[in-house]
């Protein structure tokens, strides 16, 4: 009886762990910091993360399929990355400083503010939606004027 009790406490603990940790990445925070995370050790090792299989566990599909069309027919605008919307980044610097903002909702997208970088401070807005219960980004924009 106290082993089958043991067990029944262990199984109950390690469920509670997971329901825990599924349930704090469950936010368009978290999600847009954990593929920023990805993209940018992804962008430092010199490959391309758009073309990675990787990227539709944050990206929806659509929105990685029309990226990708445009790479290929090089319509992406030269030499800017469209989820940094720069040119030229510190990786080291903004992966140990990805600052996300509240958001706001609109219906069911939500438009999240984040600043990288502690230097030389860059600023996107993403939006995102869920897909299947899992926050995904949809567009990301620049805080730039229009040029």
């Amino acid at each position: 009886m106290k082993r089958f009790l043991s067990i029944l406490a262990i199984c109950v603990l390690v469920f509670s762990h997971h329901a825990f940790a599924a349930g704090t990445q469950d936010t368009p925070e978290a999600r847009a910091h954990a593929f920023y995370t990805w993209y940018l050790k992804a962008g430092a090792n010199l490959s391309y993360p758009l073309l990675k299989e990787g990227i539709f566990d944050f990206v929806s599909k659509d929105t990685v399929t029309r990226l990708r069309d445009d790479y290929r027919h090089n319509r992406l605008p030269e030499d800017v990355d469209y989820f940094l919307k720069v040119q030229d980044e510190d990786d080291q610097d903004w992966l140990s400083h990805i600052a996300t903002h509240p958001i706001v909702m609109l219906g069911d997208v939500a438009v999240l503010p984040i600043t990288f970088g502690s230097k030389s401070q860059t600023n996107v807005i993403v939006f995102m939606r869920k897909t299947a219960g899992i926050w995904k980004i949809t567009k990301v924009d620049s805080t730039l004027d229009y040029r």
